[in-house]
């Protein structure tokens, strides 16, 4: 049985470790559209200059944590110090992507049990650092809205160009729009297809409530001739 799970979980790694295109295919159409997005975002504000940005999604399975991680990556090949956080303390995923442990994270830095810099893991992407979610709490909207994560914030400042968060789907929690609040844009995933043209909607609404800046919006899994997904970027 031991020996079940564990193929089960290596399996798992795998398949979500080849979802960084854009580090084990960089020349693929794929990476070049989300290069696109990257110089969509770097110029989406002139006189601020874009810090951290808050990747979600309208609802489940739209494809926010690939999204998060992608990009993460294509800032990183462009030379900035990048620090990618999973803040989806309801369902993490990032520790599966780069196979690495969950044991601590941003949870234990929230709750003072460790420093940011002790949690941090160094990932085999020049420039790319993770924080993984950590033990998940019973609490994620009253820690992602605490005074400790404003600290941390200013903490992760002084030691990278960007964060980036992967944080829940906004028609489920509340937790995406409490760092919106907190972070310099927002990224919007949808899917193809799939998200609800009242979803999307919604979702958008519930951005506007925050004091966040949403850069723009990802239509993802779009089916065109010899590519099985696209990704597009569009401004609000």
């Amino acid at each position: 049985m031991g020996n079940k799970k564990s193929k089960k979980l290596k399996q798992l790694m795998m398949s979500t470790r080849r979802k960084l295109v854009t580090h084990d295919n960089p020349q693929s159409p794929i990476s070049e559209q989300y290069k696109t997005i990257r110089t969509s975002i770097n110029f989406s504000s002139i006189d601020q200059q874009i810090r951290s940005i808050v990747v979600t999604s309208s609802g489940p399975g739209e494809g926010k944590s690939t999204t998060a991680a992608n990009l993460a990556v294509v800032f990183a090949q462009e030379g900035k110090n990048v620090l990618l956080v999973d803040g989806d303390m309801r369902k993490p995923t990032s520790h599966y992507t780069f196979n690495v442990n969950n044991t601590f994270g941003l949870t234990s830095a929230l709750s003072r049990q460790k420093m940011l810099r002790e949690v941090v893991h160094q990932t085999d992407i020049k420039n790319l650092d993770l924080l993984t979610c950590g033990p998940v709490p019973p609490n994620p909207a009253e820690l992602l809205s605490s005074r400790s994560m404003d600290e941390l914030l200013n903490d992760m400042y002084e030691d990278y160009d960007l964060v980036v968060f992967d944080t829940p789907p906004l028609l489920a929690v509340t937790d995406a729009q409490v760092l919106a609040n907190q972070c310099d844009g927002t990224v919007l995933v949808l899917s193809s297809g799939t998200t609800e043209i009242d979803s999307a909607k919604k979702a958008k609404e519930l951005l506007d409530t925050t004091n966040g800046k949403l850069l723009g919006v990802i239509l993802n899994n779009r089916e065109i001739k010899d590519t099985s997904y696209y990704y597009y970027y569009g401004k609000k």
